[in-house]
Formats: C-alpha cells, structure tokens, sequence
C-alpha cells in the first residue's frame, strides 16, 4: 500500500465512522470534518501525522502496507519516541485502513471555530512532534545524561507538548 492509499484509508474509516455510529452526537463539532493532516513517514513501514475528527484531534501512527504490526489490545499502551519526547498511544483498527495507533490530543474538539484553524494547529503538532525538546528542559536532560538514561527517557506529558506548541504558536 502506498503513503497516499494508506491516508486515504485512515480518512475513509473515520468518515464512516463519522456517518455512522458518531453522527448526531453532542460532541461533535460542526464546524470540522474528517482530515489528515502532514502524515510522513515515521520508521520503516509506518506514518505519523494528525487526525482531524469532529469528536477530536489525534496523533496517529498508520502502517503503509496491511499489517498486524500496530494491533494493540483495548487494554494495551505503546509509547512511541519522537525528538519532543515520548507519546503514548492507543490501538484501534478499521477495515479500510488496518491496525493503527492513536494518541488523543484534543477531546473534545471543541476549541476550534473551523476547519482551517484545526489543520493549521494540525501543522504546528507536527512541526512541534520532531522540534527537539523545550531547552527548560536542560536540566532533565543533563541528570539524564549523568545517570547514564537517554533523554528520550524523560516524560513528556500530552500537556506539557501541547503546551510548548501552543506556546510557540502565541509567541
């Protein structure tokens, strides 16, 4: 399966998924639609990009070809590294695009008036996802580095990326 076929099956699930068992619920935005946005390529045989969804925006890693490789049980977490730090992931799968794994980054999706803003925030979570981390983080990095630990070992909430992207983003 090709980059292009592998995001437009991710898109094709979750605009049935939207048509279907979320139509018409409360949490829903209006104003957005089903989106991905900046997928590329992430190691061998996988994507990572954003998800725009009118219940929410997620970060999710997308296999290029079919594979099992990605399946996690419901109960399951995966942590995947990225120069801003470690993410975890949840699994799910869908016919049209296979196994994938998700990291929910806004849940609702409320704080956004319309689909431009949402994928230019999209833009931004990518651009963030491979910055290297905040330097206030210098002297994490350092003890890190002295006990003998990656700094990719260094916890990187959901918050604290949000928080530097949207940071970023004011400034």
């Amino acid at each position: 399966m090709l980059v292009n076929e592998a995001v437009a099956g991710l898109e094709a699930a979750f605009e049935r998924i939207a048509a279907t068992r979320m139509a018409g619920l409360p949490l829903n935005n209006p104003a957005l639609r089903v989106q991905a946005v900046g997928f590329r390529p992430q190691e061998e045989g996988h994507l990572i990009g954003v998800l725009i969804m009118p219940w929410a925006i997620n970060l999710v890693m997308l296999a290029t070809t079919p594979s099992r490789e990605l399946h996690l049980a419901a109960d399951c977490r995966r942590d995947w590294d990225f120069p801003s730090g470690c993410y975890e992931f949840m699994g799910g799968e869908e016919p049209e695009c296979g196994a994938y794994q998700f990291c929910s980054l806004f849940s609702p999706a409320f704080d956004f008036r319309d689909q431009q803003g949402a994928v230019e925030m999209a833009q931004e979570l990518m651009r963030g996802l491979f910055a290297e981390a905040p330097s206030d983080m210098a002297p994490q990095r350092e003890a890190a580095r002295m006990a003998g630990h990656s700094v990719l070992e260094i916890p990187t909430t959901r918050r604290g990326f949000l928080q530097g992207v949207l940071g970023a983003r004011r400034a």
